[in-house]
């Protein structure tokens, strides 16, 4: 019997979660079940989702921000087919593939001056590792230092990295070395550089854990600090590079000239991953430094046709149609109708981000009832509200949005950079009417509350 993908998936694609349950991930397939996410998606395209019953969804959470192209872009569908059908000697290994070379030419013409040398891999975090192993060899210094409530990556070296204590629990001890500094305190930064035992400050330009934007002149003073004392500075652009925040790398928005740079998620165009770490030549040199080490640092995928290809296409992509420009342009739009909702619904404290990358956060409500509704609420789960809000945008607007981290009461907006005055309409819609409806606490918002509160607090046993 010849094998068949499309027939495969018709026949058995009402068992995903079953199949999830039983041989990947439980928890996660019931905690989709409990908040109402166990939906069966048959078909991705721009900016929406569609499930069996052919109801549509808008994405705001584009694949953590793998999405920036929208889903199935016909370029970069039509470059991974173009690469299948050329039958490639794909992974010879003893070889320099051309398409590689390519896409790290077209990454370095992107990149801020004197970033010239590219390594590729498969995810971000196999990037962030990468910057941890260069800046060692070419510093010779054990430290890393990062910033309170950073998210690189969940394997053993990115987990020393993380600050969601929430990530890090139950899988310590963790890697030595690696010290959280406060975000917009630079006498703590310095005291820390100091001792001249750092290898490397890493960043995210702006935290994708909480949406946090850093005050106007610490990150340029960082990287000042970092000159001053021998530390390289690291730009994790996994989440919001390529286009993101309305410049291609996010730290462009501080002019900042970091010796590496980290990106991933949407370079592969939406079809396959990829990642790539791109430093200054002497950085690259220090670890590929004679002959016989020219394979010290290596992963098998990292520069698979199929990968290269997509990158390629997804940089073009971003070139015509303009998806960075356009992030600016409706990034600002979103946060306008984001920020008016603020001066109407009590419980918004704030709205912030830069393009398409935007943060809601919640706080108390003044009226007796609503505070006892959530405090309950904040007492068996922190954050919780954030997730009501959540549950209710997916079941009465059909948009899929996630909290921000853990224990926050943030929602984070990354769309696809695609969306127009439509979707901007749509999301600004949506939330000013599920904050109406949770400004009443018989309303359908905190009907949901009780099952979550009671689940929240069976963990706790």
């Amino acid at each position: 019997m010849p094998f068949s993908i499309a027939q495969l998936i018709e026949k058995r694609k009402s068992e995903q979660y079953a199949l999830h349950s039983w041989y990947i991930n439980p928890s996660l397939a019931r905690a989709q079940m409990i908040i109402g996410f166990d939906k069966i998606y048959v078909r991705g395209e721009g900016s929406y989702l569609w499930d069996a019953d052919g109801n549509r969804y808008l994405d705001l959470l584009s694949g953590f921000g793998v999405f920036n192209l929208g889903r199935n872009h016909p370029v970069v569908k039509q470059a991974i087919q173009d690469a299948l059908n050329a039958d490639r000697p794909n992974l010879v290994k003893m070889d320099c593939p051309l398409l590689a070379g390519l896409l790290a030419e077209e990454l370095v013409k992107r990149m801020p001056p004197g970033l010239e040398a590219v390594f590729f891999a498969n995810s971000g975090a196999d990037a962030v590792d990468t910057a941890l192993k260069f800046a060692r060899a070419a510093t010779k210094r054990p430290r890393m230092l990062y910033l309170e409530h950073a998210f690189h990556g969940l394997t053993l070296s990115t987990l020393a990295l993380n600050g969601g204590e929430e990530f890090r629990r139950g899988f310590e001890p963790l890697m030595g070395g690696f010290d959280a500094v406060p975000m917009n305190d630079l006498e703590a930064l310095e005291k820390q550089l100091r001792q001249r035992d750092v290898a490397a400050l890493i960043v995210e330009p702006i935290q994708g854990k909480g949406v946090y934007i850093p005050v106007e002149n610490y990150l340029p003073e960082a990287q000042r600090l970092c000159r001053k004392y021998g530390t390289l500075l690291i730009c994790d652009e996994v989440q919001v590079g390529m286009g993101r925040t309305g410049r291609f790398l996010c730290c462009e928005h501080w002019n900042l000239e970091p010796d590496i740079v980290t990106l991933s998620k949407s370079l592969g165009g939406g079809y396959v991953p990829v990642s790539a770490t791109i430093t200054r030549r002497k950085v690259h040199d220090a670890t590929f430094s004679r002959l016989d080490r020219c394979q010290v640092h290596s992963t098998t995928f990292g520069q698979n046709e199929l990968a290269m290809a997509a990158g390629l296409a997804a940089l073009h992509v971003l070139d015509e149609e303009h998806l960075t420009e356009r992030s600016a342009t409706m990034g600002e739009e979103l946060l306008k109708g984001m920020a008016a909702l603020q001066g109407r619904h009590e419980m918004i404290a704030d709205v912030r981000g830069k393009g398409l990358m935007i943060g809601i956060e919640f706080k108390a409500p003044k009226s007796l009832s609503l505070r006892a509704a959530w405090t309950a609420a904040e007492t068996a789960r922190k954050g919780l509200f954030a997730q009501l809000v959540v549950m209710a945008l997916m079941r009465d607007h059909r948009i899929l949005t996630q909290v921000a981290g853990p224990d926050v009461n943030i929602i984070k907006l990354l769309p696809p950079l695609i969306i127009g005055d439509e979707e901007v309409e749509m999301i600004v819609t949506a939330f000013d009417a599920v904050m109406a409806e949770a400004a009443s606490v018989g309303g359908r918002v905190w009907a949901q509350s009780v099952q979550l509160v009671e689940h929240a607090l069976a963990r706790q046993v």
